[in-house]
């Protein structure tokens, strides 16, 4: 389980004072020094830095600080569960959702979903998009969350080590700002990216996505293709602020209010669907044989 010194070390790394950690926690400030020199004996590197105007997080201390509340909800969910051990078995889905996976496919099935399993509940467990959260939440399905709704494909699914149903499937288009004259069209020709730089996922992420970039590659070396490692709302900002492109689909429709997403002429799609684990309970079993009846064309990958 977590220790109660990573909930004091957030206190001081957001308010960088350790009084005014001490206030918020109802503890001295002798305390709070330490519990964070314990903390840092405990890691073996310093997570602070003393300035004039207060403390400042090390590199280190900044990378803890963005795991850390995972950390602790995690653990709180997982005594929470614990506690529930006991109790009637309660038919919910827990269904992990951040802007970038929302479950917006859900609202659709959901009434011939009631039909099939009336007594299902679904619980939405919100969770940050990053690199270390894709790896410790897709391959621990049905711990802490149950299912989450995402673009994938054979790749993914390997590397993360959990199951995919497809839905559907998303056209890959591109987000533009609303500034940029682009985003006055509807619909693009390939031809209109030429001389844009365009953001793309590195080769090796998504084997639909590399399809793409061959595919831009050889028809129109012109356009600027731009690498990058991971989806999350940076990218989407980084986005937002600049003249360039971002290939993207419309399940992020709405992620940024100076964001348009825009269909382009070209025929690639990515698989949409439920990531699941590769040993799911037999609730997960009949969801996904529930969504397999009320939609034909839904398959694993």
């Amino acid at each position: 389980m977590y220790s109660p010194r990573l909930e004091t070390f957030i206190r001081v790394a957001e308010t960088g004072s350790f009084n005014k950690a001490a206030e918020i926690g109802y503890i001295t400030s002798t305390a709070v020094i330490k519990q964070m020199n314990l903390l840092e004996d405990d890691i073996g590197v310093p997570l602070f830095i003393r300035t004039h105007r207060g403390l400042k997080l090390t590199k280190a201390g900044e990378s803890l600080y963005k795991d850390v509340k995972y950390i602790i909800q995690y653990s709180k969910d997982s005594i929470e569960r614990a506690k529930r051990a006991e109790r009637e078995e309660e038919n919910v889905v827990r269904i992990g959702t951040s802007p970038l996976t929302p479950p917006e496919a859900l609202l659709s099935l959901w009434p011939k979903i009631h039909e099939s399993f009336p007594s299902l509940k679904f619980r939405l467990i919100p969770f940050e998009n990053t690199p270390e959260n894709a790896v410790e939440i897709l391959a621990n399905l049905g711990k802490n969350i149950d299912v989450v709704f995402g673009v994938f494909d054979d790749t993914m699914l390997n590397l993360r080590k959990c199951q995919g149903l497809i839905v559907d499937y998303m056209p890959l288009g591109v987000a533009l700002s609303v500034k940029h004259p682009l985003a006055l069209k509807d619909k693009l020709e390939p031809e209109d990216l030429i001389g844009e730089n365009l953001y793309i996922m590195h080769r090796g992420w998504s084997s639909y996505v590399d399809s793409l970039r061959d595919y831009i590659l050889l028809k129109y070396p012109e356009i600027r293709l731009k690498d990058f490692d991971f989806y999350n709302v940076d990218i989407f900002n980084r986005t937002s602020e600049s003249m360039d492109a971002l290939i993207a689909t419309g399940l992020w429709k709405s992620i940024h209010p100076l964001l348009k997403v825009i269909e382009v002429d070209w025929d690639f799609k990515i698989p949409y669907g439920i990531l699941y684990s590769t040993e799911p309970s037999d609730m997960i079993k009949n969801l996904i044989d529930t969504l397999k009846t009320i939609n034909p064309e839904a398959k694993n990958y």
